[in-house]
């Protein structure tokens, strides 16, 4: 496309939910309250994990580390989907819009890794608990969190430096509710069949290998659980990895279907929809998951409670 005539473009418009312009008001409360109350769950189990001495086990380790990672998923989108609820201009820069895009991926990509090593974590505790305490020593955790956080803020490098060379001189309304590669992508005036490429790779290395790393390792779990005598034996192996496979299932849910595709056209509403799930739902239920479905975080809480004074037997 000869784009001699036209000048680049910097900012972009974010249109959000165009057909719930109605109750945009009732929309930013609700968001509001979904997003304080994701912050202060991830924050709470966070500091209790590193509180309470007998929570300080890999497992615990991981969760923590996955409730500190949720605080920057969120921040990283939710901010300005507020803001943009209460402004006509919903407007973002072209610099911001790839910034926005990088720390969502970057953190989302960490989440990928992280859960798998959490799987790991799980399979290594019930399928060699005799040499679980040896394998998973503290130094290991430390750097497979190292490890995870490396790794996430690698990945997407490559497709934001290929992004932002993309000649951008038409239309600049984002058809989603912040920014992303899809939509971005398909305001380019120029073939951007590479990226498109570059894109489901990664995301197809990245989202596919984790995942199924993670079903490899419950598949083990599940071999090995099956084998204990005891139905008592079997649920509090379960117990351990109930928290773990729900937030695996809701997260990857969802992004399978919205990354790993090799197409440029795509459902605005069903791409809204999918990204409400695993940018706002997700971070919001692991609180709940890891708290309301754990008795040692129940229990951790109760007693910092205690000792701060605010709860008197």
């Amino acid at each position: 496309m000869d784009t001699g005539n036209w000048s680049q473009v910097t900012e972009f418009i974010i249109l959000g939910f165009p057909h719930l312009q109605g109750i945009q008001a009732y929309l930013f409360v609700l968001l509001l309250l979904i997003y304080l109350t994701t912050v202060l769950g991830n924050l709470l189990v966070f500091l209790v994990v590193r509180l309470d001495s007998l929570l300080h086990t890999p497992m615990y380790h991981f969760v923590s580390i996955l409730s500190l990672l949720e605080l920057g998923y969120t921040a990283a989108t939710i901010p300005k989907m507020l803001s943009n609820l209460l402004r006509e201009e919903k407007t973002i820069s072209f610099s911001g819009c790839l910034l926005q895009i990088y720390f969502f991926h970057s953190l989302g990509a960490t989440e990928c890794y992280l859960l798998t090593a959490m799987a790991y974590d799980r399979y290594l505790a019930i399928c060699q608990p005799l040499h679980y305490p040896t394998l998973m020593t503290p130094a290991l955790c430390a750097k497979i969190a190292v490890g995870c956080c490396l790794g996430g803020l690698a990945g997407p490098v490559a497709e934001i430096s290929l992004v932002s060379r993309l000649p951008f001189c038409g239309p600049n309304r984002i058809q989603h509710i912040f920014c992303d590669f899809p939509p971005v992508l398909s305001l380019a005036c120029t073939d951007t069949s590479m990226n498109i490429l570059v894109d489901f790779a990664i995301n197809s290395c990245k989202i596919l290998a984790t995942f199924l790393l993670i079903l490899s390792s419950y598949v083990q779990i599940i071999r090995t659980v099956l084998r204990i005598p005891s139905v008592a034996g079997k649920r509090k192996a379960f117990s351990t990895c109930a928290s773990h496979l729900t937030v695996v299932l809701i997260f990857y849910g969802s992004i399978l279907f919205m990354y790993v595709r090799l197409k440029k056209s795509y459902s605005l509403d069903y791409d809204r929809a999918l990204a409400v799930i695993y940018s706002v739902l997700t971070p919001f239920l692991n609180p709940f998951i890891y708290s309301l479905r754990n008795k040692d975080i129940k229990e951790a809480v109760k007693r910092q409670l205690k000792r701060s004074g605010i709860l008197i037997e």
